[in-house]
């Protein structure tokens, strides 16, 4: 199960109307890379392929391809403000070490 705070949740339909794309589905994903071995992705995406999961996080759609799954489970989404802007932040519970830029992480292999 993936969560969405109220923040993050504001933020996407913020972004997608933004965008103009109210019906796009939010796509988070792990690709290899990064200063601690994978990184997250967020992008909006109106195609889902036969190996995705979808989520219903209050009303927000949100897809995520079956090898990222593993390293997202229980993953909480949250958007926030400071001095530096605005951004979203990832608390992902399957991560032992996470880069200071809060985007790269490390799991346990």
């Amino acid at each position: 199960m993936i969560t969405l705070s109220q923040a993050a949740i504001a933020e996407i339909r913020r972004l997608q109307t933004k965008r103009q794309q109210q019906q796009a589905r939010l796509r988070l994903g792990v690709k290899p890379g990064g200063c601690a071995d994978l990184y997250y992705t967020l992008e909006f995406d109106d195609a889902v392929g036969a190996s995705d999961r979808v989520y219903d996080c209050q009303g927000v759609a949100v897809v995520v391809d079956e090898a990222s799954i593993k390293h997202l489970t229980t993953l909480t989404l949250d958007y926030s403000e400071d001095l530096m802007g605005g951004g979203f932040r990832f608390y992902n519970p399957n991560a032992i070490e996470t880069c200071g830029c809060g985007n790269s992480f490390r799991v346990k292999t």
